[in-house]
């Protein structure tokens, strides 16, 4: 309820900035050490071992300017942060905690470091509930990393944040209102929306939010608007009968024939034993014979000579008798050269 109180306050001016988080000091601490002592402990796996152990001097270094103490266990496999007396700052450890639980998520070290600022905070996406089908997570986790990285890359730079996609989690660094769009953007994402479309609506609203005419007004008119597309699932069949041709009868069709019934037809239910057997190897033997005759036949048929060119004979015989028809003119028209002399 606001206050009915009503004075003049001067040191209240606009130039105040009311939502600046002022850098926590020990004045800030009247109450001194803390009655006891607070720990967090995280596992981490296996392959993380030997970064981790290159890395822990930084780590050191960065949790004493909080006076936070650190513990690393390679026989256990595990990291420890704990308060010590000289911590004034309550949410140091709190922070702390966060660092320990994304170096084991395979964040780099010089970047989950940054989770000890004011303002910068992570959030751990478990995405692996999301979606049952192991092949459809997988593609639609792909779908978060984009070609070469560019949609993980789009999403980075419109909201400020570090993303880190790792097996069934995914580790988001940043301030608060970036941390919420990359939540969205990542559970929608296993709900099979694609990132691309949440990538256009933050360009939109961070050239809306750069026009100050535009800063009160409601931005509804300038996003877009998608509509989800539900298409039938019922599968249609390969061959589609036209029943309107069909003469309508009131009895239902004649019940098919079962394997006992066509059996009881044939004789072979009332057969023994002996005689399913004898019948069977008869079967089998005449489906050999039949094979055995048709392997013959082709091997027979590679020795049946060719027919002859019978077109080609005729063409010989019609070009020897053109050529004799040629000689017996040359012959008689030398004759009558000859009986002119």
């Amino acid at each position: 309820m606001p206050s009915t109180h009503k004075q003049d306050k001067p040191w209240d001016t606009d130039d105040i900035d009311k939502w600046k988080i002022e850098p926590f000091a020990p004045a800030d601490n009247p109450s001194g050490t803390f009655t006891d002592e607070s720990s967090f402990a995280t596992l981490f796996p296996k392959y993380r071992e030997t970064y981790l152990k290159t890395a822990w001097p930084l780590i050191t270094r960065s949790l004493a300017s909080y006076h936070i103490a650190c513990t690393l266990d390679l026989i256990e496999g595990s990291m420890t942060v704990r308060t010590t007396r000289k911590t004034y700052d309550p949410v140091a450890i709190l922070n702390a905690r966060d660092l320990i639980k994304l170096l084991s998520r395979s964040v780099p070290a010089p970047q989950a470091v940054k989770i000890l600022e004011d303002g910068t905070a992570c959030d751990i996406v478990k995405i692996r509930n999301l979606v049952r089908n192991k092949d459809r997570f997988v593609k639609r986790r792909q779908r978060i990393l984009g070609p070469n990285g560019t949609t993980l890359k789009a999403l980075e730079l419109l909201t400020q944040t570090y993303i880190l996609v790792q097996g069934n989690t995914v580790s988001v660094m940043g301030p608060y209102p970036g941390l919420k769009e990359v939540r969205r953007v990542i559970t929608d994402c296993m709900a099979n929306i694609h990132p691309i479309y949440h990538i256009k609506e933050l360009m939109i609203k961070r050239e809306l939010r750069a026009d100050p005419t535009l800063a009160t007004e409601n931005w509804d008119r300038f996003l877009p608007h998608f509509k989800k597309r539900t298409l039938s699932k019922r599968k249609k069949p390969a061959k589609i009968t036209d029943k309107s041709k069909k003469v309508y009868t009131p009895f239902p069709p004649p019940r098919e024939k079962s394997k006992v019934d066509l059996q009881i037809e044939s004789g072979e239910y009332f057969l023994g034993k002996q005689a399913k057997e004898r019948r069977e190897k008869e079967d089998r033997e005449q489906r050999q014979r039949e094979k055995a005759e048709g392997k013959r036949k082709e091997k027979e048929m590679e020795f049946v000579p060719p027919k002859d060119n019978v077109e080609g004979g005729k063409k010989k015989r019609k070009r020897k008798e053109a050529d004799e028809g040629a000689e017996k003119k040359k012959k008689e028209k030398k004759k009558d050269e000859a009986a002119e002399l």
